[in-house]
């Protein structure tokens, strides 16, 4: 037919043949009642299909030849509009079959079991009709309908469930619209129905949801629920602002229960517990970190910013940081493994780099350091060692170098008593036992000289090692710091008790007295010793008025030192060990006083390092405006401490003063570097 020009009549008899045939079809799939009718469509449409393979092997001449060149629709696809305009678009049947698909999804998401063959048959039915079919005819109201079933259950669900539970449901709905996406609808419909559920489940309650009284996201931190954090962190996720919103409130939260802590007086009168209140804080939130929220960057830049924040809240951290070091270094890693030792120094390091005031924390190190080294209590020098590595590495060599001193001359002291004993071993015999620590002026914290009256004995063995060591170094001077030493003390008491007493030097002076004099009162005692009366104070309380310890008696008894008191030797002083260490009565925390006077020397320190900085930038700059100044200065200086813009106006006035630098004379606010 189509060789001899009856193509057009061959199409246009397949056309009508094929409607009429599909016509009438429509009319029994119509006819079809109840379930059966997505069976019945289904049936029809595999029939229709295998009818259409034939026809189009039938007219496959036409199909090659006729309909290229006359621009017709080809067979197959003929086939399928015309089952599509005349079957699935007609009037009885199109709304039909979205209700009845509709209507099983309904079903399958109350609990029900239906046939998901079937309904995935008729799905690729429409989808092979084309992608427009299946959007129109049936993912536009799929989508619609879902919103408004979500919308209502997500409102039920929020009256009666707490958060936690609330979330699983939400999880398990969205996993049940994916993995229908699998089983029967387009896989390009899952983006789209998730973000439904995640809109009308998740984004339209996020708020309620993170604040919901006793279960909501605070009440989860408070309480570990990491799988609940995690849930909620994996939803969340998926909306906009879901993260940011977990967030915020995580960090104000974290900034309400850290300022309570370093505001709470209670902690802080145990400095070494107040530091292992933040220790835990953090170990508490890294670890939700690390479980709930996949160790995301950005949550833990907030817990970073939130401890920097509120440690710095109180102006004695670094001091208290420095305390707790110290406790652990010269007790609490004893017996302790290298990695666990290793643990906690890391842990100090983490707090120490939120500190902005690190050297008012060098400060207090120094000092703690000295009095470890001098009373040889460390624990490890090990230890001491590595946290001094790891100082380095955050700030540097300038930070530690005086520290690193510390144990040189600690090195050194031990090399000159042997070669001092070696030189004077002839002379010394049975004269007391002399340990001296030379310590380097600029290395050691500052202490003022005080010098005090050692006894006869001692103050010969003092000068001789003077006049040992000035012989091997020339060009040093010694002065004595009685008020750091220590010395063991062989005492006699009433019965013939034999005790090792060991005791500052100060104390050891005390005693000294009454091996000529059976009682002293304190003035006598203040002139003989010249200890400043402070120190003479506190020396007396410990030999006199601390139970178990008491080798002296004052009359009257009473806890404080007055000027009228007279002291004797306590005859019926016992002990059951052989060694008794007197401690001096001190506080752990410093005294109002001493605490300003670390404040001070503190502030001097700084002085010349603002005034480094300046001279640096100006010196690369040549010519800056004020502000700019005080912000790279600012900048320079954040890793030692933050600079106060005061204090740095202060020191550029006295730089003009000495003429490093000058104002320029049109613009008051420019600043010029004089070469």
């Amino acid at each position: 037919m189509v060789l001899h020009k009856f193509g057009e009549k061959l199409y246009s008899g397949l056309v009508g043949t094929m409607t009429l045939h599909l016509q009438e079809m429509a009319k029994t799939i119509e006819a079809a009642q109840g379930n059966l009718f997505l069976e019945e469509l289904n049936r029809k449409w595999n029939d229709h299909n295998k009818a259409l393979q034939m026809i189009r092997d039938i007219l496959m001449y036409m199909d090659r030849t006729f309909i290229p060149s006359n621009r017709k629709t080809p067979v197959h696809e003929l086939g399928l509009n015309l089952w599509r305009d005349n079957v699935i678009h007609s009037s009885k049947i199109q709304t039909r079959l979205l209700d009845t698909l509709l209507e099983l999804i309904q079903k399958e998401r109350t609990g029900e079991i239906i046939n998901r063959g079937l309904m995935r048959n008729i799905i690729k039915m429409l989808m092979d009709l084309g992608s427009s079919v299946y959007q129109e005819d049936f993912e536009k109201h799929f989508l619609e309908v879902s919103a408004d079933f979500y919308r209502a259950e997500s409102q039920d669900f929020i009256e009666c469930c707490d958060c936690g539970d609330y979330l699983k449901k939400a999880e398990r709905r969205l996993n049940e619209e994916i993995e229908r996406v699998s089983l029967y609808l387009d896989s390009k419909s899952e983006t789209k129905i998730t973000n439904v559920v995640e809109k009308e489940m998740i984004a339209s309650h996020m708020l309620r949801l993170v604040h919901m009284d006793n279960s909501g996201l605070v009440n989860m931190l408070i309480d570990d629920k990491y799988e609940d954090l995690g849930r909620m962190y994996n939803l969340f996720r998926r909306v906009p602002n879901g993260l940011p919103t977990i967030r915020d409130v995580m960090t104000s939260h974290l900034r309400e229960t850290g300022k309570q802590l370093v505001t709470d007086a209670e902690k802080l009168k145990d400095p070494v517990e107040f530091v292992q209140c933040l220790l835990n804080e953090k170990d508490k939130y890294d670890k939700i970190i690390n479980l709930a929220f996949s160790n995301d960057k950005t949550f833990q830049n907030a817990l970073n910013s939130s401890f920097e924040y509120f440690i710095n809240l109180n102006p004695r951290s670094p001091e208290f940081i420095s305390l707790f070091v110290d406790e652990k270094l010269r007790k609490g890693l004893k017996g302790v493994s290298e990695e666990d030792v290793e643990t906690i120094l890391d842990k100090v390091m983490m707090l120490f780099r939120y500190l902005q005031e690190k050297d008012v924390f060098e400060k207090y190190y120094k000092q703690h350091l000295a009095k470890r080294l001098l009373s040889g209590k460390t624990v490890s020098d090990d230890a001491e060692r590595s946290l001094i590595v790891k100082l380095k590495t955050e700030c540097g060599y300038q930070f530690t170098s005086k520290l690193e001193g510390m144990f040189t001359d600690m090195k050194t002291s031990q090399d000159t008593m042997q070669g001092f004993y070696a030189a004077y071993a002839a002379e010394l015999g049975d004269s007391p036992t002399l340990v001296v620590q030379v310590l380097t002026t600029g290395s050691w914290p500052t202490q003022p000289s005080i010098t005090c009256n050692l006894p006869a004995e001692m103050s010969a063995l003092c000068e001789k090692f003077r006049s040992y060591y000035l012989g091997t170094h020339t060009g040093r001077r010694l002065s004595w710091q009685t008020n750091m030493g220590t010395a063991d003390l062989k005492a006699i008491f009433g019965k013939g008790q034999k005790h090792e007493l060991n005791v500052s030097t100060y104390q050891m002076c005390v005693l000294m007295l009454f091996n000529s004099a059976d009682r002293l009162s304190y003035k006598e005692i203040e002139q003989a010793t010249e200890i400043p009366s402070s120190d003479l104070r506190r020396c007396l309380q410990s030999l006199a008025c601390v139970k178990g310890k008491n080798v002296l008696r004052k009359e009257p008894m009473s806890k404080d030192i007055g000027e009228e008191d007279a002291f004797f030797v306590n005859d019926k002083f016992t002990s059951k060990f052989y060694k008794v260490k007197i401690g001096t009565v001190v506080a752990q925390k410093e005294s109002e006083p001493e605490k300003q006077e670390t404040r001070q020397r503190v502030e001097e320190d700084r002085k010349p390092q603002i005034e480094a900085a300046i001279v640096r930038i100006m010196k690369s700059r040549r010519v800056l405006d004020h502000n700019n100044i005080i912000a790279e200065v600012t900048k320079q200086l954040q890793s030692r401490f933050l600079a106060n813009p005061g204090e740095i106006k202060k020191r550029i006035e006295s730089l003009i003063e000495r003429d490093f630098l000058e104002r320029d004379s049109s613009d008051r606010r420019l600043y010029r570097y004089l070469a």
